[in-house]
């Protein structure tokens, strides 16, 4: 989000000095590990489509004006029993802004991707414009197409204090002290950290990332017949995967992960526990997969809020900061609209979205 930000500040003319504590492509947040489902059919909500719709465009533009691949289309299958929340939220969607979202059968499923062998229950809605981004390459893109267009962009160059200086703010770091007209905070699982006054509801789960060796044949688990997949089951527990890449067959379960106070706590390494729940999951519709070798295995970070939706707005008592949490696990693909949004709301005071589900006011009510 801080570098899709800071590169349409720049693309809009502002002067715009962009800090981050870590190196550049660094593992210890969340925009790493290859892959990023991004998908039209928005299960948690309809509200987030026409913000993923111009996050399409955006990437598109990224993608020429860097001259490089960014997304790619796969397709997505978003698979469940009829009644499940994925499944009803996944054609709430298209119902409601009138998008296709043809529901396939177990034998259809297997039919076109044979890697998929379903329960006689469940069904699938095929959401033709799903895919993938490549986090890094996309962070990199919106950095490098930031800092052609004037702005500055200093790394491992943490922020240790920031405060209001009159109608602007002044931010302090080891290297020194900045002052500036606005700020946006798009701090990640250390959101809380920054912003002790006011007692954010936002904790931090550690996610398990893990790559599969593609079983034989290969072929199975390619883009043209492997797509992006999320799967609910009985009890409501989702899990997701990718097709074959470089390192494997990447895979997670949703949303299960242990729950911290703070980022610097979290677990790094993965744990036999971790994988066998993984496995089990898998078990239930890629039996051939749920048995294959693990090629690499990581964390990364999500930073939850209560009901699981985005925060952007004001600092309620400075209104010259703006707080930016898009997260909660599924946030990486809004990265371009929203970079362009809080670009908007930082120089114009306004934007076309409707950003109140994503307000502060929420959680004071």
């Amino acid at each position: 989000m801080g570098s899709a930000t800071t590169y349409h500040l720049a693309r809009r003319g502002a002067r715009v000095l962009g800090l981050e504590q870590f190196a550049p492509r660094h593992t210890l947040g969340s925009s790493h590990g290859d892959s990023r489902i991004i998908r039209e059919l928005y299960f948690e909500n309809p509200l987030y489509v026409p913000l993923v719709q111009r996050a399409y465009a955006l990437w598109a533009l990224l993608e020429e004006e860097g001259a490089t691949t960014l997304l790619h289309r796969t397709g997505g299958l978003m698979i469940g029993r009829p009644s499940s929340g994925l499944v009803h939220g996944a054609l709430l969607s298209g119902a409601s802004h009138g998008l296709p979202a043809p529901v396939l059968s177990p034998g259809e499923i297997h039919t076109r991707f044979p890697a998929f062998d379903l329960p006689e229950d469940f069904v699938a809605v095929w959401d033709e414009r799903a895919g993938y981004l490549n986090p890094e390459a996309c962070t990199s893109a919106h950095a490098s197409l930031a800092a052609r267009l004037g702005a500055v962009l200093h790394y491992d160059e943490p922020v240790t204090h920031w405060q209001p200086d009159g109608d602007g703010v002044r931010v302090t770091t080891p290297a020194g002290v900045y002052r500036a007209a606005r700020l946006v905070l798009c701090a990640g699982a250390w959101t809380k950290a920054m912003l002790p006054e006011l007692e954010l509801p936002l904790v931090v789960e550690r996610q398990v990332l893990v790559w599969l060796d593609a079983p034989l044949p290969h072929e199975r688990y390619s883009e043209s017949s492997f797509p992006i997949f999320i799967c609910e089951l009985e009890d409501g527990r989702q899990f997701y995967g990718f097709p074959r890449l470089e390192r494997g067959v990447k895979t997670s379960v949703f949303h299960e992960g242990r729950v911290y106070e703070a980022p610097d706590s979290v677990e790094r390494a993965v744990t036999p526990g971790d994988v066998t729940t993984l496995r089990a999951m898998l078990g239930r519709l890629l039996p051939d997969l749920a048995e294959a070798r693990i090629h690499e295995s990581m964390t990364c970070l999500f930073t939850n809020a209560p009901d699981q939706h985005f925060l952007v707005d004001f600092h309620p008592h400075h209104s010259q900061v703006l707080l930016s949490s898009p997260c909660s696990g599924h946030g990486f693909k809004f990265a371009s609209a929203l970079g362009e949004v809080q670009a908007a709301l930082l120089l114009d005071g306004r934007t076309d979205f409707d950003l109140r589900p994503f307000s502060l006011s929420r959680f004071r009510s």
